[in-house]
């Protein structure tokens, strides 16, 4: 379909997606205001201490947001997942704009008017509220200005931790090689900001008007402020709603179930909260947790359950040796889970996702290659494209090169695992690490290379879960061992990734036809 066949068909959606996004843009912006207008006003009467907070205030904007929310995930009252943890995030991102515009504005000051107020008699409070704070409001509301455009952008990285926005659209079409979603996210966000920009920008007007005896300014302006004030308080009263609601429904017979970023693992976490749901079971999604927050959020309880794979488990999380007996890397991972982080493994749900090594369609087949070993004479100007988490795992890259003897002349492009997909087939490069189920394989014409040494361990699907949540998931991991096919797993991965269904429809006609 068109992009405007597609806005028609998902515009709910989308002005959902804007809500979220608004929401943690104004709540977040609100609070560094109130924390970083106060702050700034201090760092002009404490000069000591403008170098060491404002050296903070820069490292923080430094930080990239994606290791930012990793970091909050697993401190207490502060992290997890959701819009809590975006909020303080964006909140950190703002305080840099807002405090030195604050300071800015209040020093720039002349000081001839300090000195006619304290002439005056004016005390130091009133100074600050009468003369320094209205001359200095225009730079101020610059700094907000600055703040608010970042935090759209930053915004959109919340996606990767459960907290919603318009970012959801972008790693969904990411991942999905969907244009659509892309252009759907990424014009939204861009639209908001320039609207946003646009809309304090003319605020900024108003308070930098000459005449401030001008009746019409003066009600313009106090118009602004009630307006502002009114929102500011609304959006905080449907935090305290919206955290309420939460903390209330978080009850022992809840089970809050998680995936990562990728369609495999949403399309399981799907069937697994839909098959609850069918018992009766109060579910609530944490979905499209991007790289290890997934695992995190478990051991923080933020979540309950989400699907993992063997190897990944093994090697990634326990730092164990690769080995590739499919059994033995079972039974250790379920044991050392139960024993280091009091977690349960459930069954095996029937396939392995394995590491699989992609070229493009049309050269396995001019070339008749079939095996990964076939590939290695022919690859010393190949440009290989390989995921961060390949790139940085014990059965990743080095020990994978080393087993092939590949010898890359061009160093391989390390980036994010859905953009190798679309990198593969533009021919900007020749070879990437992908997933064995990908709908994306047969969609783009891609061809899977036979590991023939056999380097990759078995990466078994199954569901890791908290001991104490065993007793309401046991039943229904016990009906999915060993019942998805490896078959059945690319046609459901196909259906998203190709025929652009949704997670949730691909896994409810996969229950129907199983006749869960």
């Amino acid at each position: 379909m068109n992009f405007f066949e597609f806005l028609q068909q998902n515009w709910s959606e989308l002005l959902a997606l804007t809500r979220e996004h608004i929401f943690l843009i104004f709540v977040s912006t609100a609070f560094a205001v109130l924390i970083g207008v106060p702050l700034g006003i201090l760092l002009t009467r404490r000069k000591s201490l403008q170098t060491p907070i404002l050296g903070v205030a820069n490292i923080l904007q430094t930080v990239p947001s994606l290791a930012l929310f990793g970091l909050l995930i697993p401190i207490p009252f502060v992290g997890g997942i959701g819009a809590k943890t975006a909020i303080i995030a964006l909140t950190l991102y703002s305080f840099l704009p807002v405090i030195r515009n604050t300071v800015t504005g209040i020093s720039g000051v002349d000081k001839k008017v300090k000195e006619a107020a304290t002439a005056m008699g004016m005390t130091d409070w009133q100074i600050l509220k009468m003369v320094e704070l209205p001359l200095a409001l225009p730079v101020m509301l610059t700094g907000i200005r600055v703040a608010v455009v970042i935090a759209v952008g930053v915004a959109t990285i919340a996606a990767a931790v459960g907290a919603g926005g318009l970012g959801t659209y972008i790693f969904r079409g990411l991942r999905q090689n969907d244009n659509n979603l892309l252009l759907a996210g990424a014009l939204s966000s861009a639209i908001l900001a320039l609207v946003a920009d646009f809309a304090l920008g003319q605020i900024e007007k108003i308070y930098s008007l000459p005449n401030i005896k001008n009746k019409f300014s003066r009600q313009r302006r106090k118009f602004v402020l009630i307006s502002a004030t009114a929102l500011i308080l609304i959006l905080f009263g449907l935090s305290f709603w919206q955290n309420s609601n939460n903390s209330a429904a978080n009850s022992a017979d809840k089970i809050r179930v998680g995936s990562k970023d990728f369609t495999e693992s949403l399309i399981l976490a799907e069937i697994l909260a839909q098959m609850l749901e069918k018992k009766n079971v109060q579910v609530e999604r944490q979905f499209e947790l991007g790289g290890n927050l997934a695992h995190d959020a478990l051991l923080s309880n933020q979540i309950d359950v989400y699907p993992e794979y063997t190897g990944t488990a093994y090697t990634a999380i326990l730092k164990r040796p690769p080995i590739t007996d499919t059994d033995a890397v079972y039974q250790q991972t379920k044991s050392q889970y139960a024993k280091k982080f009091d977690l349960t493994v459930s069954p095996p749900l029937g396939f392995s996702n394995d590491f699989a090594i992609l070229i493009r369609g049309d050269v396995a087949r001019k070339n008749n290659l079939k095996t990964i070993s076939e590939a290695v004479p022919l690859s010393a100007n190949w440009q290989a494209g390989f995921g961060q988490d390949f790139m940085s795992r014990a059965d990743g890259y080095a020990g994978f090169s080393k087993a092939y003897n590949f010898n890359f002349i061009k160093q391989p492009r390390e980036m994010d695992l859905s953009l190798t997909y679309r990198a593969l087939a533009a021919s900007q490069v020749d070879l990437i690490a992908g997933n064995s189920t990908d709908g994306l394989i047969s969609a783009l014409d891609l061809f899977q290379l036979a590991d023939d040494k056999r380097y990759f361990p078995p990466y078994q699907a199954v569901f890791i879960a908290r001991q104490n949540k065993f007793e309401l998931l046991s039943e229904t991991f016990e009906r999915l061992n060993n019942a998805i096919s490896t078959e059945e797993m690319r046609r459901l991965n196909y259906a998203v990734d190709a025929d652009k269904r949704a997670p949730k429809d691909a896994a409810n006609d996969w229950l129907k036809q199983k006749g869960f």
